[in-house]
């Protein structure tokens, strides 16, 4: 029992520095009715437990490896918390997160998020993590939990920071990139939805140097204001890639390798799926990149090398194909709503070599044409 103070001072509660138990409690209830939306086979337990259960049995594994990844959204989160706009930064997140994993075969199967700010602000994180759900049924995962930590001193106020964890599991023998990738295979690009999660940290110091403000027009797209065009959600490829992964006339193998293409752009994450007996050769004239790649490289006077080291510049997913299913991968990816196209080819090795992360003897992508832009 504490005793009394004898100056008569009053008590200083977890409350008085400014965090709030009852808030986080509540928010827990709210985002209870949203984690029920992503129910999958193989998980069915409730949010506030001290660990999630998945059953890999049930949901359909025979001999299972596992694959995790985790990530955030970088400073793009400061552009959701300037303009109050939270509702779609929780896709992004994990978008990130689901499509490293879709990358190595595997199907995405649980979720959760580490959310941490100043001082809580129980509706902003219930919208933040309504948009997580929303990601998670895009991806076919479910919302198992996560963490919330209230840390005044640490973050301002409004200020919060978001991390993902996901993991999913592929059958053995089944699991990206193949070994088998070899000249002629098909490079197959897939649309991005805009800038993704990458590069904002250049992206805001372009709006900052323009003096532009958030509510205007967006100079690249005037039905849009600048903050919703640049807050576009990372576009999640998942479930159409789990399709093209089967198709390949009636048997696996169509897709060899797969690409996310993040932070370090085309540049960068294609060297990272293929031997060092391979190079990969784009055709850029074949690839028209959304006008907000026209702006930003126009405002930051950036060449095309920069540009494709930095964003994805259009393409945010590259398949490897090959050359005799490229036909029925295109169809697969189409019809289930992807704008996929030829991008290029897998070529013999020569040029530079390539300093992508985790790859050591990788050869650096070569491109012909130049870089063009929707109007």
């Amino acid at each position: 029992m504490t005793e009394p103070d004898p100056k008569g001072n009053p008590t200083i509660s977890y409350r008085d520095v400014g965090v709030d138990i009852d808030a986080g409690n509540r928010l827990v209830e709210a985002i209870k009715p949203l984690a029920k939306l992503t129910r999958r086979s193989g998980a069915d337990t409730d949010l506030g437990g001290f660990g999630a259960l998945f059953d890999l049995k049930g949901a359909g594994f025979r001999d299972p490896i596992l694959v995790s990844a985790t990530d955030g959204v970088g400073t793009k989160l400061k552009i959701a918390i300037e303009t109050g706009r939270h509702d779609t930064i929780g896709i992004d997140l994990v978008a990130m997160c689901v499509n490293d994993l879709v990358v190595q075969g595997a199907e995405p199967l649980f979720f959760l998020d580490y959310f941490a700010c100043g001082a809580l602000n129980v509706e902003d994180a219930r919208s933040v993590i309504a948009g997580i759900a929303e990601g998670c049924q895009r991806a076919g995962c479910a919302l198992v939990g996560g963490e919330t930590a209230e840390m005044p001193g640490m973050y301002a106020n409004k200020d919060y920071d978001l991390a993902g964890f996901a993991v999913g599991a592929v059958e053995r023998g089944e699991i990206l990139p193949h070994s088998d990738v070899e000249i002629g295979d098909t490079l197959i690009g897939l649309a991005s939805s805009g800038v993704h999660s990458n590069g904002y940290s250049l992206v805001r110091r372009l709006v900052a140097d323009l003096q532009l403000a958030w509510d205007a027009s967006a100079p690249f797209d005037t039905s849009k204001t600048l903050a919703e065009a640049l807050l576009e959600p990372t576009r999640i490829y998942v479930k159409p890639l789990l399709a093209a992964i089967k198709t390949a006339s009636g048997t696996d193998g169509a897709i060899k390798a797969l690409s996310h293409i993040t932070g370090g752009g085309l540049s960068e994450n294609l060297p990272r799926v293929l031997p060092s007996t391979v190079a990969a050769h784009i055709d850029l004239s074949l690839v028209a990149a959304p006008a907000v790649f026209g702006w930003l490289a126009k405002a930051g006077r950036l060449n095309d090398a920069e540009m494709l080291l930095t964003f994805n510049c259009g393409i945010g997913m590259v398949a490897v194909v090959a050359n005799t299913e490229a036909d029925a991968v295109l169809s697969t990816l189409r019809e289930a709503g992807e704008s996929a196209f030829v991008i290029g080819e897998i070529v013999p090795p020569s040029g530079d070599k390539s300093e992508a992360k985790g790859q050591g003897e990788a050869w650096a992508v070569s491109y012909s044409g130049g870089l063009r832009y929707s109007p």
